[in-house]
């Protein structure tokens, strides 16, 4: 089954509700880097497939994982081992 009309995949908003469970801010306009090729971007860029146990995106430049997350019944696993980096804007203090 097919997600989305991008070649199955939906956008990185799809990660919001989520990682909302882990984090306290939006973490879709927090800034990643794709530890492939180094494209830089907000994580509502990457490409989403939610067909998979969990939601894996992709880098939107070089379609490289760059995250995977998976909810089971009493955790929710984030790998971020294809993110080289990730800013997360921190509001107006």
């Amino acid at each position: 089954m097919r997600g989305g009309a991008h070649g199955g995949y939906v956008d990185g908003n799809a990660l919001a509700g989520p990682l909302s469970e882990v984090f306290a801010v939006d973490v879709t306009a927090a800034t990643s880097r794709c530890g492939h090729c180094g494209c830089t971007g907000p994580l509502a860029c990457l490409h989403v497939y939610r067909h998979a146990s969990g939601l894996v995106a992709r880098c939107q430049q070089c379609g490289r994982v760059v995250l995977r997350t998976t909810r089971t019944r009493d955790a929710v696993w984030l790998d971020m081992s294809g993110a080289a980096s990730l800013a997360i804007p921190l509001g107006e203090a």
